[in-house]
C-alpha cells in the first residue's frame, strides 16, 4: 500500500505539472537582460514582487491556471478586457499577498490594501507602445484596486542602471524591459526582459540531504533539478523552519545565483522561497 501511495502521489505531481505547463504556455515570459539589446527600444517598469494573475474579464486566475477567490467587491467595475498583471501589496510583502491569494474564502477587508497592477493586455493585438497608451486609460476609471504599472523610456544603459539602483535602494526587486514594437507573444523571448542585481530561477525538489551538527534530524539541503535537467543542492538560505518542514517532493522553489559554472550549474545558489501552487512574480 505504501508503494501504491507513493506512485499515486507521483502521478498527481506529474498531472499538476502538466496542467501548470499548459497554463503557462499562453503567458508572455521574460528572458534575463544581459546588456545585449538597445535599451532605448524598450519601455521600462519596476518588477513588482507580487502574485502574477490574469483577468479574463470575469475572474482572476493564477499563473498556474487556478481561480483566485478575490471578493466581488475587489473586482467591481473592472472592464471585461483581458489583463495581465500582479496582485501587489507593496515592496517586500510577497508572502502576505501570496497567502491571501491562496485562501479559498476572503472578504474585502482582507483585500483592501491589495492592488491589481496591470502590465499588459494579452488580447489587445497592438504593439506594446499602443498597449501602454490603453493601459494608462485604466487610471481614469478611478478604481483603487486597479492600476496600470508605470512605464517609462530610458536613453541608454547608464540611465537604465541608475533607475535599477534607485529601485533596489528603495526595496524593489529590479526592472522589466518590454520592447516597444512587440506584440503579446506567448513564451519566453527577448521582447520581455527582467533586470536584477542577481539572477534567479526555479527548480523542482527531487530529494533531501540529512542535516549534520545542530541540524541533526532535519534537512541539510534540498536536492533540486532545474529545467535543463541539472541537479544540485540548495542549503544556503534555508531557515530553521524550512529545515524542519521542507518543501515537498515535486514542489517548485525559487533560488538566487551569480552566473554559471563551467559545468553549467548555478554559482553560489541560494534558496529564496517555495513557489506557491498558484505561481509567483518570478515567472516573468
Amino acid at each position: 500500500m505504501a508503494l501504491l501511495g507513493r506512485r499515486l502521489l507521483a502521478l498527481v505531481v506529474l498531472f499538476c505539472a502538466a496542467l501548470s505547463a499548459s497554463a503557462n504556455s499562453s503567458l508572455m515570459l521574460a528572458e534575463v537582460y544581459r546588456g545585449e539589446v538597445n535599451v532605448a527600444d524598450y519601455w521600462v517598469s519596476e518588477k513588482l514582487d507580487g502574485v502574477r494573475a490574469r483577468w479574463d474579464g470575469q475572474h482572476l486566475y493564477s499563473r498556474g491556471g487556478y481561480r483566485i477567490n478575490a471578493p466581488g467587491a475587489f473586482t467591481r467595475g473592472w472592464p471585461q478586457t483581458v489583463m495581465d498583471g500582479e496582485l501587489w501589496l507593496g515592496r517586500g510583502r510577497f508572502d502576505e499577498v501570496s497567502a491571501l491569494a491562496r485562501r479559498t474564502q476572503s472578504d474585502i477587508g482582507q483585500w483592501q490594501s491589495v492592488r491589481f497592477m496591470v502590465f499588459d493586455l494579452p488580447e489587445h493585438g497592438g504593439v506594446f507602445s499602443e498597449r501602454v497608451t490603453d493601459m494608462a486609460e485604466l487610471a481614469r476609471l478611478g478604481l483603487p484596486t486597479l492600476q496600470p504599472v508605470a512605464q517609462a523610456r530610458v536613453a541608454d544603459v547608464d540611465e537604465l542602471d541608475r533607475r535599477l539602483e534607485a529601485v533596489v535602494a528603495a526595496g524593489g526587486e529590479g526592472l522589466m524591459l518590454h520592447r516597444a514594437d512587440a506584440r503579446y507573444l506567448p513564451g519566453r523571448h527577448d521582447a520581455l526582459l527582467k533586470y536584477k542585481p542577481y539572477d534567479d530561477a526555479e527548480a523542482r525538489v527531487v530529494g533531501y540531504t540529512a542535516g549534520q551538527g545542530k541540524y541533526l534530524g532535519q534537512v541539510g539541503a534540498l536536492i533540486v533539478e532545474n529545467g535543463e535537467g541539472k541537479r544540485f543542492r540548495l542549503g544556503s538560505g534555508l531557515s530553521d523552519a524550512d529545515r524542519a518542514d521542507p518543501p515537498a517532493l515535486g514542489s517548485w522553489v525559487t533560488y538566487r545565483y551569480n552566473g554559471m559554472t563551467a559545468t553549467g550549474l548555478p554559482r553560489f545558489a541560494r534558496y529564496l522561497r517555495q513557489r506557491p501552487v498558484l505561481g509567483d512574480s518570478d515567472g516573468r
